[in-house]
């Protein structure tokens, strides 16, 4: 049965650590199990704004495909695996942690010109599981600032078989694809029909079809359905999950 379920920016999960601002869309701190609050694989979508100077130390992730989104700033990222990047709007990120990864994310002060940095980094962290366990971590990083100022919905990330001659990263879940638009007022675009879907209004505010406005913080989780039109209010930008299966019993342990 077709089912649409909107939650609210302000019915999210908020928690503030000083320095990190961060608004869960599913619950995933405290004593809570991602799994049992997913929807189709999406079980992480967290926005956090992290001050200058800040960020995450270096701490462990496994079996877990993890996309970065920067809205605003910069992001500096280091792994155990040697990887390193700074993630910054339109650069879409990738990181398997496969069988074990440590890295940590960072607000730096000072970026690598010797500028000081100021202001803070807002972004939108997202997870999806793997297809296999156990697999080799990896990294990936992908400018697509051109394509989303051209209005239309990018393939961002994603293992699905049709997306494989895309410009997109690699998502090593061939049931799960995310796209993103940046929209001005009256640009539109429409929801990929799929089993499991979730629109996330990362900025700004849109008018969707069937459902009404929702504005940033919101998001839509849809089931059976899709094909919607989206239509930007005053300029936004949002993340698509497109998902063509849901968690099994293995991911739920």
């Amino acid at each position: 049965m077709a089912e649409v379920a909107v939650q609210r920016a302000g019915d999210r999960r908020h928690l503030r650590y000083g320095w990190l601002d961060s608004r869960h869309s599913m619950p995933v701190a405290g004593n809570f199990d991602p799994a049992e609050h997913a929807h189709g694989l999406l079980v992480v979508n967290n926005e956090d704004i992290v001050d200058a100077g800040e960020g995450f130390d270096s701490h462990q992730h496994r079996d877990a495909e993890i996309v970065t989104w920067v809205l605003s700033g910069s992001l500096v990222h280091q792994d155990s695996e040697g990887h390193s990047g700074v993630v910054y709007p339109g650069l879409a990120q990738r990181m398997s942690a496969g069988r074990g990864i440590f890295h940590s994310e960072r607000n730096d002060r000072v970026r690598a010109d010797g500028s000081r940095v100021a202001e803070p980094v807002h972004l939108v962290q997202m997870w999806v599981p793997p297809d296999e366990f156990g697999i080799e971590p990896s990294y990936q990083e992908l400018p697509i600032d051109d394509e989303l100022d051209a209005g239309k919905l990018v393939v961002v990330a994603s293992g699905l078989p049709r997306h494989r001659h895309d410009t997109a990263i690699g998502l090593r879940n061939r049931h799960a694809g995310l796209h993103a638009a940046r929209l001005r007022p009256g640009g539109s675009v429409t929801i990929p029909d799929a089993p499991f879907g979730h629109v996330f209004v990362a900025r700004g505010a849109v008018d969707v079809e069937g459902v009404g406005l929702v504005s940033h913080g919101d998001s839509i989780r849809l089931t059976g359905t899709g094909g919607q039109r989206l239509t930007a209010t005053e300029d936004a930008e949002v993340l698509i999950w497109e998902m063509h299966a849901e968690l099994g019993s293995r991911q739920r342990r």
